[in-house]
């Protein structure tokens, strides 16, 4: 099972380097963010450290790959079901194992793990989506800060890096690489 489950991350980050290779460029491309990096969604990924120094645009994509041994991922609806892990009415399930999300509006979403003690530990994230931008890149984001209540942890989305880390600006023709790169994976080739 954990073999699978690191499969699937070197997969999707193989797959999206070899894509950015093929075609990085662009003013707006999407951005796909590998949710945790090279550990993807896992209880010794810091995803609140990872998704930090990341800004979410509308057009861009997160990936997660996960193990269903630490259960699956569930976004709710609102800030309190995040912080109190209560992921008993979801918006979505996703039970893939590896899952590609279109951050297709503004706003916050909230991830959590289904298994609720993994999620107390912090194996939940939550993305502010911001507009999608042509503004110049030495123009700084405002920063935006959730602070969980009755902890001392804070979660921030701050201004994102000049070159991304752990995301991938694609075009087009990159996008008709990694579907087809997707499609071999599931299809076993």
């Amino acid at each position: 099972m954990a073999g699978e489950y690191g499969l699937k991350v070197v997969v999707a980050i193989v797959v999206l380097a070899t894509v950015s290779l093929g075609g990085i460029c662009g003013v707006g491309a999407q951005l796909h963010h590998v949710v945790g990096g090279d550990r993807g969604w896992d209880p010794s990924s810091d995803l609140a450290s990872w998704s930090s120094d990341k800004t979410f645009r509308v057009g861009d994509n997160i990936w997660l790959a996960y193990s269903a041994a630490h259960g699956y991922i569930a976004e709710v609806k609102s800030k309190e079901e995040f912080y109190s892990c209560d992921v008993s009415n979801p918006i979505r399930m996703f039970t893939d194992g590896l899952d590609s999300i279109p951050m297709d509006q503004e706003g916050l979403r909230y991830f959590a793990s289904s298994n609720v003690e993994s999620c107390k530990n912090g194996l939940k994230l939550h993305v502010q989506v911001m507009p999608q931008s042509h503004q110049n890149p030495e123009t700084p984001n405002p920063k935006r800060a959730i602070a969980e209540p009755k902890s001392s942890r804070l979660a921030a989305a701050a201004e994102g890096p000049t070159t991304p880390s752990g995301s991938t600006r694609l075009t087009a023709a990159s996008l008709i690489l990694l579907s087809f790169g997707l499609l071999c994976y599931v299809m076993g080739i």
